[in-house]
């Protein structure tokens, strides 16, 4: 399959955009610490990082029931927005996702709910992507396809112009829910022939004829 001339290029966030494990680290470190348990090891800290804070809690203290109220205690009194500075850039992104403005449209699809307005303007997002579509703006998330239905309707595109980059299963379920390719990053077991480990692989794919 051709893809240099897909007008529409679609990004996952956390994963892809953005290295986001030593955000995800300290912030679950702070739950699991103030409400009494040892820190998160990396086994618990690889399921963290791909569910939701609900799964994530809940699988953290699975084995400490009498600590989950005060769990999800301490989440409702924690803001998100302050572990964002320790979010970090994908080497190349920004530089990448430049060059393929000059060309096709940029969009984010992202499960992100209400840190996403504060990483827009954090990072200056809406320098790069002409649509970036949340949590916040559907009803279904990923990887239901209405987020993506939502960014082909706001730039009058289709399936047959677009490419979904995802470093998930959510991912890979979102871009087959619509019949988009997929780019995988940087995850071999995605069921998808597109493949990147950076993003000049990401460019290198997009520009092949």
């Amino acid at each position: 399959m051709n893809l240099s001339k897909r007008r529409l290029i679609i990004f996952d966030c956390d994963g892809v955009l953005f290295n986001s494990l030593e955000a995800n680290r300290a912030f679950y470190n702070e739950i699991a610490t103030k409400a009494g348990r040892a820190p998160v090891g990396e086994d618990e800290m690889a399921f963290c990082h791909m569910h939701t804070a609900f799964d994530s809690i809940n699988f953290l203290f699975r084995e400490y029931p009498e600590l989950i109220q005060e769990a999800f205690k301490v989440y409702d009194g924690l803001d998100y927005a302050d572990f964002l500075p320790l979010m970090t850039k994908e080497p190349g992104m920004e530089e990448t996702i430049r060059r393929l403005k000059k060309e096709k449209l940029t969009a984010i699809s992202t499960n992100r709910s209400t840190t996403m307005p504060r990483l827009i303007e954090l990072y200056s997002l809406y320098e790069l992507f002409d649509q970036i579509v949340c949590a916040l703006d559907v009803k279904r998330p990923k990887p239901h396809p209405e987020g993506i239905e939502l960014i082909f309707k706001r730039l009058g595109c289709g399936p047959e112009d677009a490419v979904y980059v995802g470093d998930s299963k959510v991912d890979e379920d979102t871009a087959k829910a619509v019949s988009i390719p997929l780019i995988a990053y940087k995850n071999k077991d995605l069921d998808t022939p597109f493949h990147a480990t950076s993003f000049i692989d990401i460019e290198r794919i997009l520009s092949k004829k």
